[in-house]
């Protein structure tokens, strides 16, 4: 009878153990159907018995549509699905085009962070002012010196504004004035201070950058007023003080008030009752945990000898009684901050050791300089960074190619430079133990990587003296980094895309074979576009052409080409110029197209190979700003067809763009400038060379803007002009440099080494078979 009951349970012992794995599986999924059909009964109760309590109905939610206000979803829950709106515009209503801000900043509504006034005077203006000016005013992002009367001659590089009244509350009223119509709606922060002065600039931008702009500001040294016990204060005008722009707005409209109601002598303490008898606002020291701090000086202060924390902590220091003092300030508190950055810099080195070495590279990880990035590795040998070498009186590595060249302006001060810190440097380790002099530079190599700035290696021929006197001459090697500092963003003058362009060609007889491509891609790119561009030719005669021009004029069917251009555009005119000469110089040219056109007029000297396009015009609009900087762009030529592809189709022009040719470093035909700016590097020129007309010969419109004028140099590669290969021929009638660079132009323009040297081994192999 034990046995069928045995066998059953043997067999559910089987399966239990087969369905072991599993059961956490079953338990969870019916743990969780259970749970789930749970919650729908308590939802579907829910929503069919509310509790409601007596009274009034409840407000809907703001914002939401009335289906949910009644407990209702809404249809297909469309408060919670974007809504693209489509773009109606009523066709009963005149079409207003929307004119948009000239910067993003000004739609969005951002404001700048300082604005920084100094008030002056007519007697001090040439001294302190000046002193001010030279010391602090590149730091501060916007600085304008106010006055009662300005002298006959203002300080070159300074901004005035002169009321026309010297007394200081006048001065005070009409300067608050001024601020808030010109810049009260540009910036956060209003500082004022005198130009007795001293001010250190970095501190007082950091000190506006931890202060908020939603609260009433009037920051500065906290003073009584005279011959009152009242609570209340005003800033004392000699240590500066800062204004929020939401106080300036309000205080506007009660300066004639005060101004008629309030009688003071000092123009600060004038402020300060205004601000507290209108406003409510009496001036602090300490706000939002930020101190200003202030040193008054005593007469006959040395200021390298003031080691006192207040003196070092102090944002502002008045009395600064001449230019000197000034200066001395300026002196110190730079060394000072100074002292402070190299602090950091070593505190920051030291926690860079620290971490590393908890990190799986360990110490290994460290790079030297620590803090500085680790040197370019490169990926192959093509982006291998060579090393330049140079001794003290020469380098071999020269900017114009040739092997070996003086040291002179900026590089030898360079040289110079870093041969002195390294011997500094030296003896900062060593001393007192021993002491180092330079004997002489044994070798020198510098490089740049662009990763983390110059980097240098010297074998110095050093003399290394003890402290008993004792001296031995020993070489040794060196390696410095001058690391990349924080990048700067240059402030360009305001320039538009919509200025017009007057192209100017020059042609030879050599030149006719390349004309009607030009000419197609201009109509094609610029007339048939209506690009705001003019063309203008410049026909170049030799003189046995010019005799024969009633015969036949070498040109003449250029001519024609342009007739046929205008009288397929009815509005537009391509007028040339003839010019007769043997030596077509680029300056001698150019003066002639000059006088021709108005003197705001944007020139672009093009070459024939030149393939006009809106992208690269629109560059040469914005690259060229005038009385400020000239574009010279670097164009790309394309290899000979015939090495680069020898006999296969040609690679599409979509795929390898920019692919089998170069930028021609060399030439320098193309240029983007303003008549004006020529006009007056020209004038220089013509009183520096006097009548010695030859000089033209040797000289591109390059080297004029190079040499005799003070504008920017704008040289970029420019994708946007692209030149198919042709074998330019070189006058050698030109100067030595220009005939030289011609040459080295049509030579790197035949291929890449890898083509030439493959066209070398075929011919090899064909003339071995």
């Amino acid at each position: 009878e034990l046995g069928p009951a045995v066998a059953a349970a043997m067999r559910l012992g089987a399966v239990l153990s087969a369905l072991r794995p599993a059961l956490p599986l079953l338990l969870g999924l019916s743990l969780g159907c259970s749970l789930s059909l749970l919650r729908a009964s308590w939802s579907h109760g829910a929503a069919e018995e509310r509790c409601l309590a007596p009274g009034p109905p409840a407000p809907p939610v703001r914002g939401a549509p009335p289906e949910a206000a009644e407990g209702r979803s809404g249809p297909g829950h469309e408060d919670f699905r974007p809504r693209i709106v489509p773009y109606y515009r009523d066709p009963n209503k005149p079409y207003k085009k929307v004119l948009r801000t000239r910067y993003i900043q000004t739609e969005l509504g951002f404001h700048e962070r300082l604005f920084v006034a100094v008030l002056t005077s007519k007697a001090t203006l040439n001294t302190l002012a000046v002193a001010v000016n030279k010391t602090v005013a590149h730091h501060f992002p916007r600085l304008l010196y106010f006055t009662g009367l300005r002298s006959a001659k203002v300080p070159h590089g300074m901004v005035l504004v002169a009321h026309g009244d010297e007394r200081p509350i006048w001065l005070m009223y009409e300067t608050m004035n001024y601020i808030h119509q010109h810049f009260g709606s540009d910036y956060d922060w209003f500082y004022i201070m005198q130009d007795d002065t001293y001010a250190q600039a970095e501190q007082v931008k950091a000190l506006v950058t931890h202060l908020s702009i939603n609260q009433d500001v009037y920051l500065g040294r906290a003073e009584e007023f005279i011959g009152g016990d009242e609570q209340a204060r005003y800033c004392h005008g000699g240590f500066g003080y800062l204004l929020s722009r939401s106080l300036l707005l309000k205080l506007h409209p009660h300066l004639d008030s005060c101004r008629n109601e309030i009688l003071s002598v000092r123009p600060d303490e004038w402020l300060g009752r205004c601000i507290i008898d209108f406003l409510g606002i009496s001036c602090v020291s300490q706000l939002q945990g930020q101190h200003y701090h202030t040193y008054e000086l005593a007469k006959n202060t040395e200021p390298e000898k003031e080691e006192e924390e207040e003196f070092q902590a102090a944002l502002a220091v008045h009395p600064v009684s001449d230019m000197t003092l000034m200066y001395r300030l300026h002196k110190q508190f730079s060394r000072i901050q100074l002292d402070r950055v190299y602090q950091e810099i070593q505190e920051l080195q030291m926690q860079i050791r620290n971490l590393t070495a908890l990190t799986p590279a360990g110490e290994t990880g460290v790079t030297w300089p620590v803090g500085i990035n680790a040197p370019f590795l490169p990926k192959s040998r093509f982006e291998v960074i060579s090393w330049d070498y140079f001794t003290e009186q020469h380098l071999f590595s020269c900017p114009d190619g040739s092997p070996k060249c003086e040291l002179s302006g900026a590089t030898k001060a360079d040289v110079s430079e870093i041969i002195e810190s390294a011997v500094e440097q030296l003896n900062h380790l060593y001393q007192p133990l021993l002491r180092f002099s330079k004997r002489q530079l044994l070798n020198g190599y510098r490089r740049f990587d662009p990763t983390r700035g110059m980097e240098y290696t010297l074998d110095l021929l050093l003399e290394a003296a003890t402290q008993k006197g004792h001296s031995h001459v020993l070489a040794k090697r060196v390696s410095l980094v001058r690391p990349l500092s924080k990048v700067e963003i240059i402030p360009m003058p305001y320039v538009t895309e919509a200025t017009r362009v007057q192209l100017v060609l020059p042609l030879t007889v050599q030149d006719l074979d390349f004309v009607a491509n030009f000419l197609d891609m201009f109509a094609m790119n610029t007339l048939d576009t209506h690009d705001n561009a003019l063309l203008t030719l410049l026909f170049i005669y030799h003189p046995y052409d010019a005799q024969r021009v009633g015969q036949m004029d070498v040109f003449a069917g250029v001519k024609a080409m342009v007739g046929e251009l205008e009288k397929r555009y009815a509005d537009v005119k391509i007028p040339w110029i003839s010019v007769k000469t043997e030596v077509p110089s680029q300056v001698k040219l150019m003066d002639i197209v000059s006088k021709k056109h108005p003197v705001d007029t944007l020139f672009f000297l093009a070459s024939v190979w030149t393939e006009i396009n809106m992208e690269f015009l629109n560059r040469c609009r914005m690259n060229t700003i005038s009385n400020w900087q000239v574009f010279f762009p670097v164009h790309f030529q394309e290899f000979n067809p015939a090495l680069v592809y020898r006999g296969e189709q040609t690679a599409s022009s979509n795929t390898d763009f920019l692919r089998d040719g170069h930028f021609d470093r060399h030439s320098f035909a193309e240029a983007c400038f303003y008549n004006s700016d020529y006009m007056t590097a020209r004038t220089k020129l013509a009183a520096d060379i006097l009548d010695r007309d030859e000089v033209l010969e040797s000289m591109e419109v390059f080297d004029v803007f190079l040499h005799y004028s003070g504008l920017h140099l704008f040289r970029a590669v420019e994708p946007g002009l692209v030149q198919k290969y042709t074998l330019r021929s070189c006058n050698p009638r030109l100067s030595e440099e220009l005939y030289h660079r011609c040459v080295l132009s049509n030579l790197e323009g035949l291929a890449s080494r890898s083509h030439l040297a493959m066209a070398l081994f075929e011919q090899e192999q064909a003339n071995s078979t």
